[in-house]
């Protein structure tokens, strides 16, 4: 099984490539910039994929249009902790272009690498839901994650008549550095709960916003 992780080189999607290295499966790790625990992995490593600069990203990505892919993990993602009364428009856009673009312009460049039976997964967060918002803040990234939940109903619409199912998931509060490693489970814990939630990811479940231990989230 070929899977392709965005966001390899360091915590859930570093996970996620041990994870399913250790399984067998053939991985594919991609990132602006590698890591030493990357290259140790034994992953493809796919290196210099920046989801900020969307006119590359079909000619970065160019160097896998022969693989058929099964599992597209869309993990790459970016947090910014903006207040009412302090906030950046600039760090705004960003996190919209990592955290809802870039998926969906990963997924539109690897389009024609998907079958029939393949899965498209976006590593989302509960906070993107509004009724589950019960403390504000966090502006860019709520507004962005909310933005990617949107964009993975679409899509599960999209694909739907091809067999391919999109999983909507949020793999809890995770210890990594972007939240400095601060959280509830550490990354491998969640990397092996999001493979289950992937493993029994199905058209009939597609478009669903999915908590890493099974529980449905509100939007």
């Amino acid at each position: 099984m070929n899977v392709v992780i965005t966001g390899a080189n360091r915590g859930i999607g570093l996970a996620l490539v041990k994870h399913y290295k250790a399984k067998g499966h053939t991985v594919y790790g991609v990132c602006r910039n590698s890591s030493d625990e990357l290259k140790k992995s034994g992953c493809q490593v796919i290196a210099g994929i920046d989801l900020s600069h969307p006119d590359l990203l079909k000619e970065k990505l160019a160097q896998l249009k022969e693989l058929k892919i099964d599992i597209l993990i869309n993990n790459a993602g970016v947090l910014g902790r903006e207040s009412l009364d302090d906030w950046d428009p600039n760090t705004i856009d960003y996190q919209f272009r990592i955290n809802a673009l870039g998926p969906l312009l990963v997924t539109q460049c690897l389009r024609d690498n998907l079958k029939e039976g393949s899965k498209v997964c976006l590593i989302t967060s509960r906070m993107g839901s509004m009724a589950d918002n019960g403390s504000g803040g966090y502006y860019g990234y709520r507004m962005s994650k909310a933005a990617l939940n949107a964009m993975g109903v679409s899509l599960a619409h999209d694909l739907r008549p091809f067999n391919i199912a999109v999983g909507i998931l949020h793999p809890g509060f995770v210890q990594t550095d972007m939240v400095n490693g601060n959280g509830d489970i550490d990354a491998d814990t969640a990397a092996k709960r999001l493979a289950a939630r992937i493993a029994e990811l199905t058209l009939e479940n597609s478009g669903r916003f999915t908590h890493s231990n099974g529980d449905n989230l509100p939007w």
